[in-house]
């Protein structure tokens, strides 16, 4: 193994460091959270047994991420022993946050409505997930290539977008509807990861902030004075409480007999999933750790695989928030000991007593916290005058997130926007049918549109009529800016970006008609 020298030795970095506690609070807490969010929507929206819950998906997230944590940790380790640095940061890595809801709301729960049967329904989300690994692993092949002709502001624009829309947005719903808890732990971790104020003992920010809450929200529940959480949730959670070793099985073949149906998301979501990585892997750059895409993209691809074979529906991901990690000090440990304990936690069937302990309002000021960093980065490590790029590049996500509101509430209601109708809609203030379009496929779509607007700013008007095009391409077969996939799907759409790439293109002559002058 090669080695950097530092100060005339060998250097070899340190798998942990103080910061790594800060880090590792975080991270775990961020991922656990996410953990007990997907556990909730099976057994609560999809109806899935217990035992294929704590027995199946749980233990095959207990290999698919510490696996990839791991592996992150040693690209982090390769990366500080090459450059002689002691400040590199692991990439993050957990259950992709969006595809959470996605597999359950938009393929497990109309496989269960349909037939009833909720086996049937984690099948189709079993393969569904495996066709998002094989095209992720797929997009490491051409992703770098993306990457090296995309301009940083689409790249963090788009990503910005996901983390003010649906990383940030909820979270913050979730803490104003407990604000005398939600906003303790939200101040103390302002207070201690982004001013860098120290705690006492230097204890980390992460764990005093949910410990704090904790014992905050059983005082208030126990005195009377607000019944926020359930002593009798705790008692019953004690019933999961066993080894649960992960079993591999053929059911996502099975689910693979009906793929037809499911490809419609699988395939775009796919793109979106090695898209996010790809703009994920620049954040890391652009705060100074530069990572191989290809082998991240592989590893997202390959856990996605291992996991759908061992269990789970739950697509993992490189996560957003480098950066927020990396500001709290967390180096190569925090990762790899986030995976270990998650691992530990599937394993052990400890979902549900963290569910029944630790009252969701102390940890969800976290997700808001990455989501602030993210947001702040897209304009903070983009040029000045690229601004408006990276605003455009979000509005896609930010649509995409208004939408599944409107939709959510509209499906509490026993109706929909079809049924109500757009006129009605648009009477009411309600731009449906812009916003769907909008936000059809906004990762990619937030990604095409920077990417136009910051090589217009440039006055690169070539680059921008050849993502004019692209985007005309991939709105034509509904791949961005579309309601599904298909051929003309979203033909007006296509014809916009036709239309732009010429008003870019008569630019370009304009420029060479000043030039001979």
């Amino acid at each position: 193994m090669s080695t950097m020298t530092m100060g005339g030795s060998a250097f070899q970095p340190k798998w942990w460091v103080s910061g790594d506690w800060n880090g590792f609070f975080g991270l775990f807490t961020n991922v656990v959270l996410n953990v007990i969010v997907l556990t909730g929507l099976c057994l609560g929206v999809v109806k899935l047994p217990d035992d294929i819950v704590y027995g199946r998906i749980l233990p095959a997230l207990g290999i698919a991420l510490p696996i990839g944590n791991l592996f992150y940790a040693y690209l982090a380790y390769r990366l500080a022993q090459r450059t002689g640095r002691t400040d590199v940061t692991a990439l993050p890595y957990g259950p992709s946050v969006p595809h959470m809801f996605i597999v359950v709301f938009l393929i497990m729960l109309p496989v269960y409505l349909k037939t009833t049967d909720p086996i049937l329904a984690w099948e189709a989300g079993l393969a569904w997930a495996f066709v998002i690994g094989v095209i992720v692993f797929l997009g490491a092949f051409v992703g770098p290539t993306v990457r090296k002709w995309t301009p940083r502001a689409a790249m963090l624009g788009t990503l910005a977008g996901i983390s003010i829309a649906f990383i940030s947005m909820r979270p913050a719903f979730q803490s104003w509807e407990t604000p005398w808890l939600g906003f303790l732990t939200l101040a103390v971790i302002l207070a201690c990861w982004t001013a860098n104020m120290k705690l006492p003992l230097n204890a980390p920010a992460g764990l005093v902030a949910v410990v704090l809450g904790t014992l905050l929200a059983w005082a208030a529940t126990v005195s009377g004075i607000d019944a926020i959480m359930d002593p009798a949730a705790v008692g019953a959670s004690f019933a999961q409480f066993s080894v649960h070793p992960p079993i591999p099985g053929g059911a996502f073949l099975a689910g693979l007999g009906n793929i037809g149906p499911l490809l419609v998301t699988a395939v775009p979501l796919g793109i979106y999933n090695f898209t996010e990585g790809m703009n994920n892997v620049e954040s890391a750059a652009a705060a100074g750790d530069d990572y191989d895409l290809r082998k991240v993209l592989v590893a997202d691809g390959l856990g996605a695989m291992v996991g759908s074979i061992l269990g789970s529906p739950f697509p993992p991901a490189v996560y957003i928030g480098h950066p927020g990690w990396k500001a709290v000090g967390g180096r190569i440990g925090y990762s790899l000991a986030t995976g270990v304990v998650i691992a530990i936690v599937c394993f052990l069937g400890l979902t549900a007593l963290l569910l029944a302990v630790v009252p969701l309002v102390t940890i969800v000021p976290i997700l808001l916290y990455i989501g602030l960093v993210i947001g702040a980065q897209s304009f903070q490590a983009t040029p000045a005058e690229h601004a408006p790029a990276v605003v455009l590049a979000i509005l896609p996500n930010i649509a995409a997130w208004a939408q599944n509101q409107i939709d959510g509430a509209l499906n509490a209601a026993g109706t929909s926007a079809a049924a109500v109708g757009m006129d009605k809609l648009a009477g009411a203030g309600v731009i449906y049918h812009g916003m769907e379009l909008l936000g059809g496929g906004a990762v990619l779509a937030g990604m095409v549109l920077g990417a136009i607007a910051a090589f217009i700013i440039d006055r690169k008007f070539v680059h921008a009529a050849a993502y004019s095009l692209a985007g005309a391409v991939l709105a034509f077969f509904g791949f961005i800016n579309g309601t599904a996939l298909g051929f003309g799907n979203s033909t007006p759409v296509a014809v916009g970006y036709l239309m732009m790439g010429l008003v870019c293109l008569a630019f370009v002559y304009q420029q060479k008609s000043e030039a001979k002058i």
